[in-house]
């Protein structure tokens, strides 16, 4: 088994109130690998300028990450800088250098094209159609997206969402996309356009996953310190989707499942830039941290303590 990812590989400039970060890696497909590699086998496809340190991504390499679907462009990489306040929710945009990701066309390697499993990043939805005709025969594909491309391409978005089995998008983005400020109801006006299921991401507080005839809520897990959390969401999606591959199952209680994982992997992105805290991760740490996610969710039911009358 393995995922197919295709989104950016960028480099970050990172200014929060515990300290900065300047030309780290990051990128939507970097964030998620790191957090996917955990748990399965992961395919990158993005491209990087001429000035991109290709070595500082050789951990992936180790963890069974193949980049041969990165291509090496003469040119600048995709930079970004940003800040955060002491809100992790509060993100400012500096600016952003496209660089070479400005005339991405995804170009799948053929060994690639196989790929059952398949994340569209967040990535123009034209350019995620385009992966979508060169893959062969996906069992699962998964699709991110934001406010640019809901606003500004929202037929080619509606067409991808159209063939994708989940969508992934933020509490914001979901009311946006279905413009509808209840949000059960913007996710069930979503799963009508075709996706079964739909994974409203919430930040800190947590996730929630939209199922046919189901709702589940999985907390964020509880951060003393909140170093960067930038690619949070895409270390959610890469723990999610890891551990969906690696079951191989799409029963309701492995898709619960795989929502915890999400959201342990996107709590260890956040404890340093960049993906150094993914970087040094060990299965042993993400397991305690999948135990304590059961030790502060579960509870037994107690029948018969509400009064009559």
């Amino acid at each position: 088994m393995s995922i197919l990812v295709v989104g950016s590989v960028a480099l970050d400039h990172v200014e929060t109130p515990f300290g900065s970060a300047d030309g780290v890696v990051g990128g939507s497909a970097i964030f998620f690998a790191a957090a996917a590699s955990m748990l399965t086998p992961v395919q990158v496809v993005g491209v990087v300028g001429s000035d991109y340190p290709m070595d500082r991504l050789r951990f992936l390499e180790e963890q069974e990450v193949d980049l041969s679907g990165v291509e090496i462009v003469e040119g600048d990489s995709f930079r970004w800088k940003g800040c955060y306040g002491h809100d992790p929710n509060d993100r400012t945009t500096i600016w952003t250098q496209l660089g070479v990701f400005e005339q991405f066309k995804p170009r799948l390697p053929d060994h690639f094209r196989d790929a059952r499993t398949v994340f569209l990043g967040n990535i123009d939805p034209v350019l995620q159609l385009d992966v979508l005709e060169q893959v062969r025969l996906p069992k699962l594909v998964v699709c991110d997206t934001m406010n640019f491309w809901i606003d500004g391409n929202r037929e080619a978005l509606l067409e991808v969402i159209g063939r994708v089995h989940i969508l992934m998008v933020n509490d914001a983005e979901a009311r946006q996309l279905a413009d509808e400020s209840n949000l059960l109801k913007a996710a069930r006006w979503i799963q009508a356009q075709g996706p079964e299921w739909v994974v409203v991401k919430k930040g800190e507080h947590g996730a929630v996953l939209f199922g046919s005839a189901s709702v589940f809520f999985v907390p964020g897990y509880p951060i003393e310190e909140v170093c960067d959390p930038t690619g949070a969401g895409d270390a959610f999606a890469g723990g999610f989707l890891g551990y969906l591959d690696w079951s191989g199952s799409r029963s309701r209680d492995d898709f619960r499942r795989a929502m915890v994982y999400g959201s342990a992997l996107g709590s260890y992105a956040v404890e340093a830039f960049s993906v150094d805290r993914l970087k040094n991760l060990t299965p042993d740490q993400v397991m305690e941290r999948i135990r304590q996610f059961h030790e502060i969710t579960a509870f037994e039911l107690e029948v018969g303590a509400v009064r009559n009358g």
